[in-house]
């Protein structure tokens, strides 16, 4: 016998299971038997692809069997794939998936308490432990010869030892505390599995003993009974017209371990060329592994409802891979690889067609304005990856994305934004950075303001690097405020009479600064601000400069334009007969204010003080 303690990440989450999902216990049985489901799926699959396995005897079932009389065994038996002791430890023993760790430890008081937000991630096999005080997993690997059973209370870590098993499979046997006995009930059961595995593709058997009663005064008798507790049918295959609501919820709610329901699910029969069914979900909540390099991709792939994979990364493209999902190819060979896949032009169509169909259904959300604000709020920053990366689809996206504005409250379009363009108007405004609250009071953004030109808030990190790339929209020029010349088209004549009146002064700043600068020009932007700093046309803005360094790309020494408003009292002020040190402090903080205002950080504080100080001193 080798005893082994759980990972931390299993004690923690076994903990959090305990306190938060007591409500939820039920969903134990879900879990087993989608556990199941999943072993029988690879075994089928093996069956019509290894050689050694394609001889085995295999009738696919998962069996439940009840001890109603002591309330004390709960058995949940497949004839699946099965486990070896390897498996058993990196499966029973560790939670593969990396984020989990860290988003327990992150997860405050009042989140822990909240099932649905606990269910982003699946509780999985430990759910047993709200209801069994010890579980006893026996499995035998297919085309193994030993069994092995791993034995734990869900506390102190987990037995593993080698055992008996007539056939390759798993058999989970629950030892019920007391608020599992309520679990220990056929009608119960029964019940429990018609909502969450009704549609689970293979039978699943109830074992129990049946009561028969006789004529009054003859004791009753109990004959074991098996009976089949669901439809076995594949539900992504039936037609549309069988279906209700309650039927896509309660399947999404098998295949996605999610407790809430979809918020979208979109039910697709292609016939003709390719035939192919698919089944698509969008999570009410992003999954919470979604912007991680290892996320779990949520779309399982079937031929002739036989499973072939659930961790395939190109069946969609990347940035949906928030939906979840089927799809049931009949034109794909059953013994496929998953090294072909890739290759394959039948799933490559299946995949542009899907493309085209979830982004066509995710614009129908758009009539439904608070149901597409929920959806935005989850999903807006992989649909701007998709105008970067899906050039096919871009035009599509472009209708779909959405960003806030100075001239409305929430979320807006860039359709929207160009039906409130004013006539004399040429280009679309935007501003990029990494904070809503310093872009909103950017001092870019006065001369817009005080002329009521809107201009996009684009505070996702991914806009930095998507739209400058998009160019245009419907044939309006995208522009950002934050390079240089942006606000030429604006310009009145009497800025450029401003500019004019203070050329000498700006070519002596231009001197004081030397490199810290790489042009000082008069500002046609600024109304109530003395200065600011923008980007070259060329150049990347402060924040993409900082993007690129975190991901440790080579970052070109990239100085800023400094912009100063002529008509702004302190710049009016000074003339290039200021004294000169007075005009040095004056000059770099108007810089360094400005790069502050950004949210760039100083080089040198301490010299930035200094000149603070000495200029307050002039002041008093």
């Amino acid at each position: 016998m080798s005893h082994q303690q759980f990972k931390t990440e299993v004690n923690d989450l076994l903990q959090l299971i305990t306190h938060s999902l007591y409500s939820h216990s039920e969903i134990f049985l879900r879990e087993l038997v989608s556990n199941s489901s999943d072993a029988l799926d690879k075994l089928k699959y093996l069956t019509l692809t290894d050689e050694k396995l394609k001889e085995l005897e295999f009738t696919p079932q998962i069996d439940i069997e009840l001890d109603e009389e002591n309330h004390k065994i709960f058995t949940v038996r497949d004839n699946g794939i099965g486990m070896n002791k390897e498996d058993l430890v990196s499966s029973l023993g560790t939670i593969a998936r990396s984020g989990t760790k860290n988003f327990i430890k992150n997860l405050s008081e009042e989140a822990k308490k909240d099932s649905n937000l606990i269910g982003q991630f699946g509780v999985g096999f430990y759910s047993v432990f709200m209801i069994a005080d010890k579980a006893e997993v026996i499995s035998k690997k297919a085309g193994e010869d030993k069994a092995w059973k791993w034995t734990s209370d869900g506390k102190t870590g987990f037995d593993i030892t080698e055992a008996e098993r007539d056939t390759h499979g798993t058999t989970i046997i629950l030892h019920l505390n007391e608020n599992g006995k309520e679990y220990d009930n056929r009608w119960q059961v029964e019940q429990i599995t018609k909502k969450y595995s009704n549609h689970i593709a293979f039978p699943i058997y109830l074992h129990y003993e049946k009561t028969e009663y006789g004529k009054e005064g003859e004791e009753p008798t109990k004959t074991p009974t098996v009976e089949q507790i669901n439809s076995a049918s594949a539900l992504w295959r039936r037609s549309k017209n069988d279906l209700k609501p309650e039927d896509y919820n309660e399947f999404y709610k098998t295949i996605s371990n999610d407790f809430q329901e979809p918020m979208h699910y979109i039910h697709t029969r292609a016939e003709g060329q390719l035939e192919y069914n698919t089944l698509f979900y969008f999570p009410t909540k992003a999954p919470m592994d979604m912007f991680q390099a290892d996320y779990q991709p949520g779309v399982k792939l079937y031929v002739k409802r036989v499973f072939i994979t659930d961790d395939d990364k190109e069946l969609l493209p990347t940035y949906l891979r928030f939906v979840k999902g089927i799809i049931d190819s009949e034109d794909l060979p059953l013994n496929v690889s998953r090294e072909l896949l890739q290759k394959n032009k039948v799933l490559a169509n299946i995949k542009k067609a899907s493309t085209k169909k979830i982004l066509s259904e995710i614009k129908k959300l758009q009539n439904n304005s608070e149901k597409y604000t929920s959806f935005i709020e989850e999903y807006n920053r992989p649909l701007k990856e998709g105008l970067y990366s899906d050039f096919e689809n871009k035009e599509s996206l472009m209708e779909l994305v959405r960003f806030k504005s100075t001239a409305v409250e929430g979320w807006t379009s860039f359709k929207e934004y160009k039906e409130r363009m004013g006539e004399d108007q040429k280009s679309i405004y935007f501003i990029t950075g990494d904070n809503e609250g310093f872009l909103r009071n950017s001092p870019l953004l006065e001369v817009y303001k005080s002329k009521n030109i809107e201009v996009l808030i684009m505070a996702d990190e991914i806009d930095e690097v998507v739209i400058p790339m998009l160019g245009k929209y419907d044939d309006v020029e995208l522009k950002a405020i934050n390079k240089a010349g942006s606000a030429d088209e604006i310009k009145s004549d009497d800025d450029k009479k401003s500019e004019d009146s203070i050329k000498p002064l700006i070519e002596k700043i231009k001197e004081i600064l030397g490199e810290s600068v790489k042009d000082v020009v008069a500002s046609t932007r600024l109304t109530d601000s003395p200065s600011c700093v923008v980007a070259d046309e060329n150049d990347p803005t402060s924040q993409m400069a900082q993007m690129m360094k975190a991901m440790g790309q080579p970052v070109p020494d990239v100085v800023p334009v400094l912009e100063i408003n002529p008509k702004h009292e302190i710049v009016s002020k000074l003339t290039v007969d200021t004294n000169i040190d007075t005009l040095t402090d004056v000059s770099f903080l108007l810089l360094e204010q400005a790069l502050l205002v950004e949210g760039t950080p100083l080089k040198d504080p301490s010299a930035f003080s200094k000149r603070l100080n000495r200029v307050l001193k002039l002041a008093l």
